[in-house]
């Protein structure tokens, strides 16, 4: 499986479908909001980029939910075992993109993410427990990776359903697939400039009209916000929160500071042992495809040689 990942703003997409258009593939989508109907500008779902040459390269695990829904990296886990699968059958590529670090790891590092049924008398007796006394509870039996856990009781109590349910079970290791990891870079202020001016470019063609027509299809301003970076400040704007100017401004220092946390996890994989081969998104589109062809074709023959000493070896 080819994966193609790094921080926001810097063309993964483009990279992904163009090899999925020259090794043969489809792609799944790694990314936590992209999943959702009629959200394209803010999730940045850049449609135009699957189009390579007239060819529309297959893609997955977008506009797949409803606005107003939720989706949690055991759906996705759950949607990517289901699809994957079906890719392999047509003799496809599998070519994983985004920039969610969970959902990445959850694949590759196999983690078990089984089916947890409700436990009405777990929830019952959680009922008498303050917000704050849940969290702790929650800290107390896992670490806390994904914080948005904690805004939201009803995910709280989930998370928690979860975890005294997985204390009862017996431990199961999820099978790992082979991968290659590619990452996609820049210098910190070649990031900044481009995440800016992507930011520009999006309220300039549509977002705020975007998250206008969400709110006045019902979905509540507080889903919204839950939504991203972009949904929760454009609402604090459109409620008379912010001026223009400040939403702008607040919103591309938010977005400045999503990539940061975005480097510190794909870090922290690095140091749990994932090989991720970083290019350097400032040599231009062009050299970025070539370079990531390179890569993999030498990956590829390495993997085909090792196989083949392999079967040699157990002969």
């Amino acid at each position: 499986m080819i994966i193609i990942t790094g921080p926001t703003a810097l063309g993964k997409t483009r990279l992904a479908a163009q090899l999925a258009a020259y090794f043969g593939g489809e792609i799944i989508s790694a990314d936590s909001r992209q999943v959702f109907k009629n959200m394209d500008i803010g999730t940045g779902k850049d449609l135009q980029d699957y189009d390579v040459n007239g060819y529309q390269v297959p893609r997955h695990l977008v506009d797949i939910r409803f606005p107003g829904d939720t989706f949690s990296v055991y759906d996705f886990v759950e949607e990517y075992n289901r699809v994957k699968p079906t890719i392999l059958q047509r003799g496809k590529q599998v070519i994983l993109c985004g920039g969610t670090g969970l959902y990445i790891e959850a694949v590759i590092a196999g983690y078990n993410l089984p089916f947890v049924p409700i436990d009405q008398k777990l929830r019952e007796k959680l009922q008498s427990y303050s917000d704050k006394e849940l969290a702790h509870l929650l800290a107390a039996m896992r670490p806390l990776h994904n914080t948005t856990d904690l805004t939201d009781r009803d995910r709280l109590v989930r998370a928690l359903e979860i975890e005294f349910w997985k204390k009862n079970q017996p431990k199961e290791v999820a099978p790992i697939p082979p991968y290659f990891i590619i990452g996609i870079t820049a210098q910190r202020e070649e990031l900044r400039r481009r995440i800016t001016q992507r930011l520009h470019n999006r309220l300039n063609n549509g977002l705020i009209e975007e998250v206008r027509g969400l709110l006045e299809r019902g979905i509540p301003p507080d889903k919204l916000e839950f939504y991203g970076l972009e949904y929760r400040y454009v609402c604090r704007y459109l409620h008379g929160r912010l001026s223009l100017e400040e939403m702008t401004s607040q919103l591309n220092t938010a977005i400045h500071q999503f990539a940061k946390r975005q480097q510190t996890w794909f870090r922290r994989m690095e140091r749990k042992g994932f090989q991720i081969h970083w290019l350097n998104a400032e040599t231009g589109p062009e050299e970025l495809i070539a370079q990531a062809k390179h890569l993999l074709e030498k990956h590829r023959n390495q993997w085909d040689e090792l196989h083949y000493q392999s079967k040699i070896n157990h002969v």
